[in-house]
């Protein structure tokens, strides 16, 4: 499972870098990032206003019910000047992303 943790963050973290860009002069201003056993963190902001930053912890390690819990939140300037932003949790219930620009519907019972 430590496995499959480093390569989730590794692959979550190429995506960021392969996110392509019009400004070829945008620079990291920060990048942080810490891989334990039972969890991870990261952060990672660009000069063009991107932010991301997230949280791995290993929930029911050594069970048959172990799963990664994440948390975490990405900004972004779009092209009307505006930041928008996306708070979202993953774990055993699917992706859950929240923003304000994001449509709030209802899943019915």
């Amino acid at each position: 499972m430590k496995f499959a943790i480093a390569i989730v963050f590794a692959a979550l973290f190429a995506v960021v870098l392969a996110a392509p860009t019009s400004d070829a002069d945008v620079t990291i201003l920060r990048l942080e990032s810490d891989v334990q056993p039972e969890g991870y963190n990261f952060a990672l902001e660009t000069s063009d206003g991107k932010k991301h930053e997230e949280q791995g912890q290993l929930k029911n390690a050594g069970t048959e019910d172990e799963a990664i819990v994440v948390r975490g939140s990405y900004s972004f300037v779009a092209d009307d000047g505006q930041t928008y932003t996306v708070n979202y949790v993953a774990d055993e219930n699917g992706f859950q992303p929240e923003g304000a620009h994001l449509p709030n519907v209802p899943i019915g019972n």
